[in-house]
């Protein structure tokens, strides 16, 4: 067995669809149980992926932002898949394949990673430009710059985009 020390992987999830944002979350929750520190830089469409669907709010956002905020996913859940979505139905089978297995859903993975203390970062300019407000994203989230993930990115051992 390999020994991981102080090993630390680092990922940038720029996928806002739901079986890319579900690797990203096994990977990490993966990571920390093997000892391994995990980092997830969420940018643009991976920002999505943090919305908490309660804090969804219209206020304080010019009307492109609120265009934007209304036709893009609320939350973890909402996001579609990268294939065969069909409309929902893709997802929806695949939710109920993952049940069967006894799997849990985006959502469970991605409290339970929080728990484990697998830092999520969003990017402040992905978050600018889209009009996300920190006040929308799941609690713990720090808002950094290009320039602080690449600094984390290059502390890690391993760096995986999706």
């Amino acid at each position: 067995m390999t020994d991981t020390g102080d090993k630390k992987i680092n990922i940038l999830l720029f996928s806002g669809e739901y079986d890319k944002a579900l690797v990203a979350l096994i990977l990490a929750n993966t990571a920390h149980s093997i000892g391994v520190k995990a980092t997830i830089f969420c940018a643009f469409w991976g920002l999505l992926l943090l919305r908490d669907p309660d804090k969804f709010t219209l206020e304080g956002k010019n009307e492109l932002e609120k265009a934007f905020a209304l036709m893009t996913a609320k939350g973890a859940e909402e996001l579609p898949l990268s294939r065969m979505n069909l409309s929902g139905l893709g997802k929806m089978m695949l939710k109920k394949m993952m049940a069967d297995e006894e799997a849990p859903d985006l959502h469970n993975f991605l409290q339970e990673a929080c728990k484990k203390g697998v830092k999520f970062y969003g990017c402040k300019l992905s978050a600018e430009v889209m009009g996300i407000q920190k006040e929308e994203l799941i609690p713990g989230v720090e808002i950094i710059t290009a320039e602080d993930y690449l600094k984390d990115a290059l502390d890690s051992d391993l760096e995986l985009f999706i």
